[in-house]
């Protein structure tokens, strides 16, 4: 197996492959972003590094004999101006922000384009793991009924329609009616506005309705920032009253899986895999 460089950002997801590649014996080597990375990941072989600290994090992954690199972990927007650029980095600083320009996805791009350019294999975390993502059809005990089916259709459509905005990647419907898109603020935002809405609007946890959809930008770069969803997501959609949650089959991620699946059955929500839409 290539050597892995996890250039990870914060949250579960790179403790989730770093632990499984240590499971199935794939080397590893981690690059920890200061100021986002968890503590969890200073139990695994690599270094820290800034943002911006391009040539630091190349050269540890070089000298580290990685053949292939993974982005994975939260990283919130950097304030371009107040980087800390090493040499490297400041020579990809103007492309950079000419890329962050287009939005989150047209800078995720370029970040890849820069390491494919120093001669890395780019993979997904879906990739490095295929047991993460959704698959087709319902998954745990419960399975949408007819009515809110026709919910997920319209949480996906808003879904998809935002993200041709690059604005988000997440929606939520309720007989019909759209409650909230994502934006900057993340799904578990979204997912308190939607339980502080007028009861008459949305389900509650006794009688619940309305659906939580995410979905990849179209035209997005699927190797980095898959849809997102985890035990934490759960709570907060049968806080706000949901029934159910719908991805696109694949091209969704499932933090700690069986926990997830297990709270999902206690809970009565649905989890389900769509289609996605056709290229």
């Amino acid at each position: 197996m290539r050597k892995l460089g996890l250039i990870a950002g914060g949250g579960d997801l790179p403790v989730t492959l770093a632990t499984h590649c240590r499971q199935v014996g794939r080397p590893l080597f981690v690059i920890r972003l200061e100021g986002f990375a968890g503590p969890e990941l200073a139990a695994f072989e690599g270094v820290g590094a800034g943002l911006a600290e391009l040539g630091k994090g190349i050269s540890a992954l070089r000298r580290a004999d990685c053949e292939a690199v993974c982005f994975a972990g939260k990283v919130e927007r950097p304030d371009l101006g107040r980087l800390k650029p090493d040499l490297r980095g400041l020579r990809a600083l103007p492309g950079a922000i000419a890329a962050a320009r287009r939005g989150d996805d047209g800078l995720l791009s370029f970040l890849l384009r820069e390491f494919e350019a120093e001669g890395f294999v780019i993979e997904g975390a879906h990739q490095v793991m295929a047991a993460l993502t959704i698959p087709a059809g319902h998954l745990g005990r419960h399975a949408p009924t007819q009515s809110q089916a026709a919910d997920m259709a319209r949480a996906l459509e808003a879904a998809r329609a935002i993200g041709r905005l690059d604005a988000g990647q997440g929606a939520v419907a309720c007989e019909g009616l759209i409650l909230a898109l994502e934006a900057q603020e993340g799904t578990d935002l979204m997912l308190e506005r939607v339980a502080s809405l007028p009861r008459a609007l949305r389900g509650a946890p006794d009688d619940p309705r309305g659906v939580l959809a995410k979905a990849c930008k179209p035209g997005q770069e699927l190797r980095v920032d898959l849809p997102t969803i985890g035990p934490r997501t759960l709570r907060l959609a049968a806080a706000a009253g949901l029934c159910g949650i719908v991805g696109e089959a694949g091209r969704l991620l499932i933090l700690e899986r069986p926990e997830t699946v297990r709270l999902a059955d206690e809970l009565g929500l649905f989890l389900f895999g769509a289609p996605p839409p056709a290229a």
